[in-house]
């Protein structure tokens, strides 16, 4: 049996050159499938927050984003979660921000505001169509109109 984490065997033994060429090859590769390299996908509480963003419009900032995914979730996320989503989503490329102008109320912050990219766009639609996909022919979870 050979141990990854070690490169060894079981009984302690180097493995051959060709298998540790091929297990570092392995290690180095994106997973791919079908000969396509998977796009990032979007996690539940990253989905709501960018479809908050796309809501929200010019107003999509961190507490505004915050209100409207724990009002719509009924989950009150704390301004963590919701700031280091932003920042996740603003790395996969699918929001870009932006700072607004200190606010005298605010004690001379600014806020920085969020805006849904082409990249998100895309990342919403292929959610909504992933989606509609897997429950389709479901009719079970349809109410019946009274």
């Amino acid at each position: 049996m050979l141990s990854l984490r070690s490169g060894l065997d079981t009984k302690g033994r180097t493995p051959n050159r060709q298998l540790r060429t091929l297990l570092t090859g392995l290690a180095d590769r994106q997973f791919v499938l079908q000969n396509r390299t998977m796009p990032p996908s979007l996690g539940t509480l990253e989905l709501s927050i960018l479809l908050a963003v796309t809501r929200l419009g010019n107003d999509a900032y961190g507490l505004a984003v915050r209100r409207d995914v724990s009002d719509r979730t009924r989950h009150d996320y704390s301004v963590g979660a919701v700031y280091t989503t932003l920042e996740r989503l603003e790395i996969k490329g699918f929001v870009s921000s932006r700072v607004a102008a200190s606010l005298p109320r605010r004690g001379g912050r600014a806020r920085r505001h969020f805006k849904v990219t082409a990249a998100g766009r895309r990342a919403l639609s292929e959610s909504q169509r992933h989606a509609t996909s897997i429950w389709g022919g479901l009719t079970i979870f349809n109410p019946e109109p009274t």
